[in-house]
């Protein structure tokens, strides 16, 4: 069998959890920006510091039409992000696997 195959495999099943992990930090930091939480809790600052640099980068891109209203798009273009990633890259790197086990 193809070692790189397998190391594709691999890559793809480690980027496909690390993408699940970071969407449940970012759906729990939009959870808990509802209850206005307590900034000196350690598992909110974790939160802030996992996510606050991603939603800089989107709020940056973003036009300022989408900063008018009250709601803040920026996690929602961020999970959609993810999950173009998740579908795309993840599943073009399970193809390119099969491709090198089948000997194309």
């Amino acid at each position: 069998m193809n070692a790189l195959a397998y190391l594709l495999i691999a890559i793809a099943k480690i980027l496909h959890l690390v993408i699940n992990i970071y969407t449940f930090v970012v759906a729990f930091a939009v959870l808990l920006s509802w209850v206005n939480p307590d900034q000196q809790n350690p598992i909110v600052r974790m939160l802030r510091q996992l996510t606050d640099p991603v939603f800089y980068q989107v709020r940056r891109i973003l036009p300022r039409i989408f900063f008018r209203s009250r709601i803040d798009f920026t996690p929602m273009i961020v999970l959609f992000v993810l999950i173009m990633l998740d579908t795309v890259a993840v599943q073009l790197l399970y193809d390119l696997a099969a491709g090198l086990m089948k000997g194309i």
